[in-house]
């Protein structure tokens, strides 16, 4: 399994608003483009001196998956245009874990 990771800040007043769009939008919006090996999506919210900050992990088959996905150039961020008006600022790029587990980090060491 391949995790997607990326981050996405915006202020205090915006936090409510970028989560509904997150949630109400650009998630359903995802997951109606139907990916093959699309595993879902986990958001996470974090608030700092600054705003909030803003984490999604998407989770994926194989990295094939995320390019079906974003494209060839899978590494760059998918921000629609109604999330960049209530964020700060944003990852350009989204970094990508293999997910292991206990057994495969052993065998990897």
């Amino acid at each position: 399994m391949i995790k997607r990771i990326w981050r996405g800040w915006t202020t205090r007043e915006n936090a409510d608003r970028y989560f509904q769009i997150l949630t109400g939008s650009v998630i359903p919006g995802i997951e109606a483009m139907k990916v093959p090996g699309y595993l879902g999506i986990e958001v996470l919210r974090r608030p700092h001196a600054d705003g909030v900050e803003f984490m999604t992990i998407m989770r994926f088959r194989a990295i094939e998956d995320i390019i079906a996905f974003q494209g060839p150039d899978y590494e760059r961020s998918h921000v629609p245009e109604a999330a960049r008006q209530v964020l700060s600022c944003w990852d350009q790029s989204a970094w990508h874990y293999e997910h292991l587990t206990n057994r495969e980090a052993a065998e990897a060491n």
